[in-house]
């Protein structure tokens, strides 16, 4: 969990850095809005943002048990955040899997997608959707609580 976090970190800190040095040299206002840049991007790539991942032999499992859809993400993709986002508390439901720390996942994305590692790859009932729309994927995860 702790190297999660060093990406984010590492933005804030350099972020913080130019900041200060554009500040002293006189432009508070180029200043304040690299630093709301850096500060976003750090966000986006924050563990707080993404429930936990897990691998995806464990996403799978836990989905024949539980019925849950599998969603394949990573870092920095604008879907994958859209996804996230438009979820809301909802997403926590769903068994999210980084493709960037399991190379198992990335084959499976790569095999449901003609090669290529596009994400959000939201896999319901063991058959894959290629960046679905969030609602779709909430109805299909309120009928499996349901």
């Amino acid at each position: 969990m702790v190297r999660a976090w060093i990406l984010p970190t590492l933005l804030v800190l350099c972020g913080s850095a130019v900041a200060t040095v554009l500040a002293f040299e006189g432009n508070p206002g180029a200043a304040a809005a690299l630093l709301l840049a850096f500060l976003a991007l750090a966000g986006v790539n924050s563990p707080l943002v993404f429930p936990r991942s897990i691998s995806a032999q464990e996403a799978q499992r836990r989905s024949v048990v539980d019925g849950r859809p599998v969603v394949f993400w990573r870092p920095g993709c604008k879907y994958c955040m859209r996804l996230r986002i438009r979820l809301g508390r909802s997403a926590r439901q769903l068994h999210w899997v980084n493709i960037w720390r399991d190379p198992a996942a990335a084959a499976a994305v790569r095999a449901a997608n003609d090669g290529n590692e596009t994400v959000p790859t939201v896999v319901v009932a063991g058959r894959p959707h290629t960046n679905p729309d969030p609602e779709w994927v909430r109805d299909h995860l309120c009928t499996v609580i349901a």
